[in-house]
C-alpha cells in the first residue's frame, strides 16, 4: 500500500470493500434468552440460600457490601451510561 496514492488507499479502506456491518450475521437471540432465564433462576436460588444462613450483623454488612459492589458494577458497564 505504500506505492498507492491517498485516493487509492481511501478506496481500498471503504466499508463497502472491507466488509460492511450490514453483512455481519447476528446469532439467534434465543440462546441469550435461555441463558438469562437460567442465570436468573440460579441467582435467585443462591440469594435465598445466602439469606437463609446469614447470622449476625457482620454477615449482613458483608452481604450489603457485595450487593452495593454488584450494583456499582452494573451501573459502570451499562450500555446506556453516558461517557465523560
Amino acid at each position: 500500500m505504500s506505492n498507492m496514492t491517498v485516493n487509492q488507499r481511501n478506496e481500498m479502506e471503504r466499508a463497502t470493500l472491507a466488509g460492511s456491518s450490514e453483512r455481519i450475521r447476528r446469532g439467534s437471540e434465543r440462546g441469550a434468552l435461555v441463558y438469562n432465564v437460567f442465570a436468573l433462576i440460579v441467582g435467585a436460588a443462591l440469594c435465598v440460600a445466602a439469606l437463609s444462613v446469614i447470622d449476625g450483623w457482620a454477615q449482613w454488612a458483608v452481604f450489603g457490601a457485595i450487593v452495593a459492589t454488584v450494583i456499582g458494577f452494573m451501573i459502570a458497564i451499562s450500555p446506556n451510561r453516558k461517557g465523560w
